[in-house]
């Protein structure tokens, strides 16, 4: 299979989407202090970027979570393959994730945090897809909305692949002639 790439956000509307979502971000926050959790690996670029333009005292923590192996759709179990380092009771707590697609990982690691008893628990996402969600969650920050398509691009990768392109693309697979 090849894939094609066609561009669906631009460096520029990248940089926008995430200046607007931190000056969201410091007026919510004012100055309390907050744990940053970024989900990785595909959240690790834009929370580089999300991070240099919050006016707050940040600390950071990372989880791995694994729905999708190498497949391009969400195997439905979830897999926790790194939890946090640190406790976050009684914290403010906001969880950074690249794209949120069925939701079913998300809830999963949401879930999961709750019972820790943060003081709170927010969500911060570069991208939501609404269209392919199966579980509902509430999003509370989001930089841009697709409807569907598999995306790559700014650190969201396929088959870790692509993770590296300064855009976003969209990606389909055609047979090969």
């Amino acid at each position: 299979m090849n894939k094609n790439k066609t561009i669906l956000f631009s460096r520029q509307a990248i940089e926008g989407a995430v200046l607007r979502l931190a000056k969201q971000i410091n007026a919510d926050y004012k100055a309390r202090p907050v744990v940053l959790v970024g989900i990785l690996k595909g959240s690790f670029v834009f929370l580089a970027d999300l991070i240099r333009k919050l006016d707050l005292d940040v600390t950071v923590d990372f989880a791995v979570l694994s729905s999708y192996g190498s497949a391009t759709t969400s195997s439905g179990q979830v897999k926790m393959i790194k939890d946090l380092s640190a406790p976050i009771e009684g914290k403010d707590v906001l969880v950074v994730e690249d794209i949120v697609d069925t939701g079913i990982t998300l809830k999963y690691f949401m879930d999961v945090l709750r019972q820790r008893r943060p003081a709170s628990l927010a969500i911060c996402t570069l991208i939501d897809k609404k269209a392919r969600r199966e579980v509902h969650i509430d999003v509370d920050y989001v930089g841009l909305e697709i409807e569907d398509g598999f995306i790559v691009g700014y650190g969201i990768d396929c088959n870790e692949e692509f993770r590296n392109l300064p855009e976003i693309w969209v990606i389909r697979e055609e047979a090969e002639k």
